[in-house]
């Protein structure tokens, strides 16, 4: 294990969970198939997950935190057994949101039973594309099932089920987690006291769609794509380059981008030489591209966006009405939006707060002022940890939609 870079938390500090050590859960097997939304079921399930701090004896301090579409069960710390699996790029990084998660952090480890899994189809140890399927003994490519959020949350309740853990103090989560979180809420809502929502929205845009779309697009049209099989060839490094050149795009602002890189040509570049990187937004997206090849499964790619395109609260829960949909809830509800997110834009998120207090169900909803774009909810740590400190610690309103809940029926 090679020690971490300079970092104010690396493992050794007070405020960092230290060291951790991912943990695989078989939770799907031949006698207890997951059923799948679109229809089928699929089995073995393994889950790869990552818990920090620890369950109370009342079991009711449990924190689900849901990563988004590249993420992956290490939110925080620094990955003892990155090297050995071939993870280098978490020796060199703690997890993705470990400046929120920790001790005495806003989702506070030394109060909270934390807990983190790598959805269904992942490239990250829980059954993906990659994957061996057991009726043919190769990898699954193409051949894997097509999945969704709803797939992933009745997973998630599996695992919380084999944790011991029957209510959740909370649920959170940014982008496609933030997806998740709403899920959460709706398809269990006598499992879930807070619900977080982060730069995300009850659905997807056209607009958003069309993205994934051409990134899609890019991949499957990559000449090494092979149909999805090329597990024992090169993969499509080159498309899968491009659709995350693209995403990520997606995840600034145009203002942003200006700040941060202008019209500046990059250091040593020779201007007006052609077609070779010269600007430093170029260069920017071309590191993205290339470093995240190095991590990361075509396919998975593919199965994950796809579920993104597919979520649609309303349509699931409400016949196709959002506040007919969020009747379900029961959770006290936080969500944050970011001016500059056009992935998810504030009017959306506003829409689906909306719709909670036309069912008088408590609702925060804040807009963030950001010129970071969808990326804000990991960028601006500190207006997102106060957020979530205060919210995460503080008792829900007692409504009379939750007294009614708890009695079973509407008495008022």
């Amino acid at each position: 294990m090679k020690p971490p870079p300079n970092h104010d938390d690396g493992p050794d500090s007070p405020r960092s969970v230290g060291w951790t050590h991912a943990r695989t859960l078989r939770l799907a097997d031949a006698d207890r198939p997951l059923p799948l939304e679109i229809g089928g079921s699929i089995a073995p399930v393994d889950v790869e997950f990552e818990t920090y701090g620890r369950l109370n004896e009342a079991r009711d301090n449990a924190i689900l935190i849901c990563h988004a579409l590249s993420g992956d069960a290490h939110v925080a710390g620094w990955d003892a057994e990155a090297e050995s699996r071939g993870r280098t790029w978490r020796v060199r990084k703690p997890g993705w949101w470990d400046d929120v998660v920790g001790p005495g952090k806003a989702i506070d480890t030394d109060q909270y039973f934390v807990v983190c899994s790598n959805v269904l189809g992942s490239c990250y140890g829980t059954t993906g594309p990659g994957s061996i399927d057991p009726s043919t003994g190769r990898p699954y490519g193409l051949a894997f099932p097509m999945v969704t959020v709803s797939d992933w949350v009745q997973l998630q309740a599996r695992l919380l089920d084999a944790l011991g853990i029957d209510r959740l103090h909370a649920v959170v989560g940014g982008s496609l987690g933030g997806q998740q979180a709403i899920e959460w809420a709706l398809a269990y809502p006598e499992r879930v006291g807070r619900c977080v929502v982060l730069a995300a929205s009850a659905r997807l845009s056209a607009q958003g769609l069309g993205f994934n779309a051409v990134a899609r697009h890019a991949i499957m049209h990559d000449p090494d794509f092979r149909d999805g099989d090329y597990y024992e060839h090169r993969p499509p490094q080159d498309g899968l380059a491009a659709a995350r050149m693209l995403a990520h795009i997606t995840y600034l602002s145009g203002k942003g981008m200006d700040i941060k890189f202008g019209r500046r040509i990059q250091d040593g570049a020779q201007a007006r030489s052609g077609f070779d990187i010269e600007f430093q937004v170029e260069s920017y997206l071309d590191y993205q591209g290339r470093a995240f090849v190095e991590r990361f499964d075509a396919n998975s790619y593919l199965y994950i966006t796809r579920a993104m395109d597919y979520y649609d609260a309303a349509a699931r829960w409400g016949d196709g009405d959002l506040v007919k949909a969020c009747a379900r809830i029961r959770a006290h509800v936080l969500v944050v939006s970011f001016s500059s997110d056009w992935l998810y834009p504030p009017d959306e998120c506003r829409e689906f707060a909306m719709a909670l207090m036309r069912n008088r169900i408590p609702v925060s909803y804040l807009k963030v002022e950001s010129d970071y774009g969808h990326d804000a909810f990991l960028v601006e740590t500190a207006t997102v940890e106060r957020l979530l400190r205060g919210f995460i610690t503080t008792a829900p309103p007692d409504t009379a939609v939750q007294r009614c809940a708890r009695q079973g029926g509407c008495r008022c």
